[in-house]
């Protein structure tokens, strides 16, 4: 069983590109969900790598996920399949306290970029970069399996408008609009 520990924040700017060390273009597609927040996820980087993953319900900021690599024409006929589908560049970054991605969301869920760090226990210090905006740990709207299923572009102005000024965005403007870099 493995043990997911993470802390998940809203990105404004663009300073954490320097510290990119690798990229992939994700899709990602849900082949089930519960109101209890069980998923079953399908992902491909769209090459080699394609996984298929259960998550159970959150207890605080960690939750058990067993995640399996499957073989990518499978992964590509379980998307087709999969009821809701998300695209995102997952960025790997170079950051001590853990291991830190970050993810900009394409298609209905642009201009949302989202910073992950996996941590070792859920206690563990970090140091929070400045780029980090807003924190959204244990928010369900802002889960990828929501993200997918209730984009971004579909949440009404008087809800996107909080996250968008957090950003220091206006609606139709880009990731860093207005945001020290």
């Amino acid at each position: 069983m493995a043990l997911e520990i993470e802390r998940r924040f809203l990105v404004c700017g663009e300073a954490w590109r320097p510290l990119v060390r690798w990229t992939r273009a994700l899709q990602q597609g849900y082949l089930a969900g519960s109101a209890d927040g069980l998923t079953l996820r399908v992902r491909s980087d769209g090459g080699e790598g394609a996984w298929l993953t259960l998550k159970y319900p959150a207890a605080g900021i960690a939750r058990q996920e067993f995640e399996y690599a499957i073989p990518p024409a499978d992964a590509e006929a379980l998307l087709e399949r999969s009821g809701s589908r998300l695209c995102k560049a997952r960025h790997g970054l170079a950051l001590p306290d853990g291991d830190w991605v970050l993810d900009v969301f394409s298609g209905d869920n642009a201009p949302l970029v989202i910073a992950e760090v996996e941590l070792e226990q859920a206690d563990q210090a970090i140091s929070i970069p400045a780029w980090c905006s807003q924190e959204i740990t244990g928010l369900g709207q802002f889960s990828n399996a929501a993200l997918a299923q209730r984009p971004f572009a579909s949440w009404a102005p008087v809800e996107q408008q909080p996250w968008l000024e957090a950003l220091q965005l206006s609606a139709g403007a880009g990731p860093g609009a207005g945001c020290s870099s």
